[in-house]
């Protein structure tokens, strides 16, 4: 009895292919194969162009241009040149270069209002990013050559304390935004020198003068 079914299976089987295989041969003989394929791959690529062009136009850019970009250009539109917008970020903090930036800010711009902070910070990050100087905000803080620091402030022979909190805390807050990646540089236009209005230094002949916030003029390599 076991065997009758095995067989009466065995024959069914055989039936279902040799009709699927019938099926295929009649199809083969009654359509050109390379027409049906063309066919399909039109219709898959409509189909394609139909669900892209449903795409808002907002995320076919942040397609196009990434998730860096995207966040870079996010930081670019983010920061507002505001008392009100740094302190409404959480307290500020940061390692040896977050340290080094906000003594940076302090002993050069303090005063300069927030602009000429953020000016200072970005002649900082420009100098890090230029194949010139040093690769880490320390490094080129502290750099020394010819006998004299890049930043006077650091080999003045005065204390490096921040004496003045309020000031302290604003420079900390400037220097954790900069930090950010993909931080907006807008206000010196890639400028890696800067000098206070009152002094004209020789090395000011042979670079290009960028732009002037507060008591600060802003240069970069020509």
């Amino acid at each position: 009895m076991r065997l009758l079914k095995t067989w009466t299976g065995a024959v069914m089987a055989l039936a279902v292919l040799a009709g699927a295989a019938s099926a295929e041969v009649t199809v083969s003989r009654s359509n050109d194969p390379t027409a049906l394929i063309q066919m399909q791959f039109a219709s898959l690529m409509g189909a394609e162009h139909r669900t892209f062009n449903a795409v808002p136009d907002v995320q076919l850019t942040a397609l196009a241009i990434g998730p860096q970009a995207t966040a870079a250009r996010k930081a670019q539109t983010a920061v507002q040149y505001t008392d009100e917008y740094l302190a409404s970020q959480p307290a500020p903090t940061g390692g040896a270069d977050w340290d080094c930036l906000r003594k940076a800010i302090y002993f050069e711009a303090r005063g300069e209002g927030i602009k000429g902070e953020f000016a200072v910070a970005e002649v900082v990050m420009n100098r890090v990013d230029s194949p010139l100087y040093p690769r880490s905000v320390c490094g080129v803080v502290e750099q020394t050559g010819h006998g004299a620091c890049a930043f006077s402030w650091v080999c003045d022979g005065y204390s490096d304390v921040m004496r003045d909190q309020v000031s302290a805390d604003r420079a900390g807050r400037i220097a954790r935004e900069m930090l950010q990646p993909g931080a907006a540089r807008p206000l010196t236009d890639g400028a890696t020198y800067f000098h206070t209005r009152h002094v004209r230094p020789g090395w000011s002949r042979d670079v290009v003068q960028t732009t002037a916030i507060g008591s600060h003029l802003f240069y970069r390599q020509p």
